[in-house]
């Protein structure tokens, strides 16, 4: 019995002789080394001839080509193996490949994802320390590249960072490490692992929300133990998956300097994401219009969300440590403003002033400016309307006569002076002055914008928009000067005529008249006389009446003005100087001051270049153009159409030819004429923006 056993296991042995064999490298390069040995891939031959250079000086010289490729049975095989076997040798790093992403994929049949030798090479595999090597630290960026940044694969298996590989290599590690040479600085592996890369998802990934911080703080110990601390670590240890980790703030692959003005420009939208009532109302103060609105060059000089709350270290008011607790908040408000008193820090940097709950004050103010803004256009812009409509009516109906008045107003010889040398100076500051105040002021206000965008860029940024606002502001303040100043000059000139020569008592009458005369910018009773029979005019109820020297909306453009310069003035120069101003006054009148300046200062634009534009340049009458603040002289045709009152003043107290014109002003009109489209040209562009934003925000 066991001389027959015996026979069989011979004869068992000898037909497994032929799957046993081993075959040496000899044996395989004497194909492999052929140039005629060939394989066909679709359409292409392609040559099977094995470097044998390159694997002398690999790691793997001493193993044989069956070490690897353990499917090969005999020495004519197949053209397609089976991949081969790396785990025989590497048993751990096969199993932690089996799990990881790229080894699941090619579990569930994706083809393209990465093998062994995709990253290390297949014959000439060398080294992870040597500086040749796919997998050295230098070059890995670049390994993981080829296939991070082909096209076909990424949309073929949806990765969610397609652009990883270039902004890696443009972030603070990726130039630390492929242009400095640092070795220290962080390469793919070091974030998402060697072999046992996971998704996101999975939640042992280093990538995993709930890991990053300590995969991150590999390097960065001392900021990992302080982030643990911060309010943003504590909500993230209970579990919550709000809390916000490196990648949120940072991002993943694109990691720049918090140094760059491009990353602190970024950061209050990527605080927003989680704070978006807060980025709302921080986007309504300056500081988060010239962030919008500014350059990465100069957002450095303005405040953005850590400059307040802090870094890695964000903790609430209440506690402390926090940089906004009340033994803190002063010293971080006077790291941008030295000067900062206690006052200053009662400022509220994310006030709504819808709220009236917690800031009733705001509210209220809000509400005041917003029924002004809506009273005013309201009540002019009804005015201008039936006033326009009524123009329309006439010169359709009698269009004949009204084009010779037109002709001869413009070519009457007989002319009289409306307005003096320095008057004319004086408005042209006013000119100038606004549309200055408004080109670089607008912008912020609708900062959300194209054109505020494009318009500050064209300005030069925040800080050259803010130095030119300033010196509007400097104008503005000094017209307003020369003309106070002028009128106190004139009273004193005239103080005289105010008493009686002979008991040297005041003539009240004669007060009186200077106060409240025709010739005086005092609105009067007969201001209102003259609205009601505008009115009906309009209406078709009445003449047209006959002014004097001073039209009711002239007047009312006039005190606008006092009106401007006072509540805009007093506004901005709050918000020009806030730490002088808070010394002596809450922190919060900041925020009043900028509702204030901010909605009077769309008053101002809107009213001047809409009704006051028709009240002097848009009626068919005056249109294109009236010339008369540039000229400062009216014809006798137009005096006697708009102003009979005040030529018949003139003619009865004999003073007509003193205002009669002896000048050159048709050698020099074309000049006055060219300044006055551009200014009004610009004011009609800025309408059509601020309109164009006003409604973009509605629709939103």
């Amino acid at each position: 019995m066991s001389v027959r056993l015996l026979g069989w296991a011979i004869l068992g042995l000898c037909f497994q002789i032929p799957a046993l064999a081993n075959f040496s490298n000899t044996d395989c390069l004497d194909c492999h080394l052929d140039p005629t040995t060939t394989r066909k891939v679709g359409d292409k031959v392609v040559p099977l001839l094995f470097q044998t250079n390159a694997f002398n000086k690999s790691i793997h010289a001493k193993l044989d080509c069956i070490d690897c490729h353990e499917g090969i049975k005999d020495l004519v095989h197949p053209d397609k193996l089976p991949a081969p076997n790396c785990s025989g040798c590497h048993e751990k790093e096969g199993k932690d490949y089996a799990s990881s992403i790229h080894g699941v994929s090619h579990k569930l049949g994706a083809s393209g994802a990465a093998d062994c030798w995709s990253c290390h090479g297949s014959h000439e595999i060398g080294s992870v320390k040597l500086a040749d090597s796919p997998v050295f630290k230098l070059n890995l960026p670049n390994t993981c590249a080829t296939c991070h940044t082909n096209v076909g694969l990424t949309k073929e298996y949806q990765m969610k960072f397609p652009e990883a590989a270039a902004q890696y290599k443009d972030s603070i590690h990726g130039r630390a490490l492929l242009k400095m040479g640092l070795i220290i600085a962080p390469s793919c592996n070091d974030c998402h692992g060697v072999h046992d890369i996971k998704r996101g998802v999975d939640r042992d990934a280093p990538i995993n929300h709930a890991n990053v911080a300590k995969t991150c703080g590999k390097c960065h110990v001392g900021i990992e133990q302080i982030y643990e601390k911060s309010v943003h670590g504590q909500i993230l240890a209970k579990g919550d998956k709000r809390g916000p980790v490196c990648t949120d703030c940072h991002t993943a692959h694109g990691i720049e300097t918090p140094q760059n003005g491009h990353f602190k420009m970024a950061s209050d939208a990527r605080c927003g994401k989680c704070h978006e009532d807060r980025l709302e109302h921080y986007r309504d103060t300056y500081h988060g219009k010239a962030m919008a609105l500014g350059k990465p060059s100069v957002a450095s000089e303005v405040a953005a969300c850590y400059d307040c709350h802090g870094h890695h270290d964000v903790l609430p008011p209440s506690n402390p440590a926090s940089h906004l607790s009340q033994t803190n908040i002063l010293a971080t408000c006077q790291r941008c403003h030295p000067t900062a008193t206690i006052g200053f820090t009662e400022y509220k940097p994310h006030a709504n002033p819808l709220d009236r709950k917690n800031y009733p004050l705001l509210h209220v103010v809000f509400l005041g400016m917003t029924g002004l803004l809506i009273g005013v256009f309201s009540f002019f812009g009804l005015h201008t309307i039936v006033w326009l409509a009524r123009v329309v009516y006439i010169s359709l109906h009698d269009t004949k006569s009204y084009r010779e008045a037109r002709v001869k107003t413009e070519s009457d010889t007989e002319w009289f002076t409306r307005f003096v040398p320095f008057e004319r100076f004086l408005h042209f500051l006013v000119v100038t002055s606004f549309l200055l105040l408004v080109i670089t002021g607008m912008p912020l206000k609708f900062y959300y914008t194209d054109w505020a965008r494009v318009l500050f860029k064209f300005i030069g940024g925040p800080d050259t928009a803010r130095t030119l606002h300033h010196f509007g502001a400097v104008v503005t303040f000094l017209y307003f000067g020369l003309h106070v100043t002028s009128l106190v000059g004139k009273s004193w000139k005239g103080r005289g005529s105010l008493r009686d020569p002979a008991t040297g008592k005041l003539k009240p009458k004669r007060l009186w008249g200077v106060l409240f005369g025709p010739d005086s910018m005092m609105p009067t009773l007969q201001d209102w006389r003259d609205f009601v029979a505008h009115n009906k005019w309009f209406f078709g109820k009445g003449p047209k009446p006959s002014f004097d020297r001073w039209t009711y909306w002239e007047k009312f453009d006039y005190f606008a003005v006092f009106w401007g310069v006072a509540i805009i003035g007093s506004s901005g120069l709050i918000l020009w100087y806030p730490a002088f101003f808070t010394r002596f006054m809450p922190g919060w009148v900041i925020n009043i001051a900028h509702i204030i300046h901010s909605d009077e200062a769309l008053l101002a634009a809107g009213f001047i270049f809409s009704i006051h534009f028709f009240n002097t340049h848009f009626r068919i009458e005056k249109f294109p153009m009236d010339t008369v603040i540039f000229s400062g002289r009216v014809s006798k045709t137009e005096l006697m159409h708009e102003r009979k009152r005040w030529y018949d003043r003139l003619v009865a107290s004999g003073k007509l030819d003193e205002h009669r014109v002896r000048d050159e002003w048709f050698q020099w009109k074309n000049i006055a004429r060219a300044f006055g489209y551009l200014f009004f040209g610009v004011g009609v562009l800025l309408l059509l923006l601020i309109i164009y934003a006003m409604v973009s925000r509605l629709a939103h």
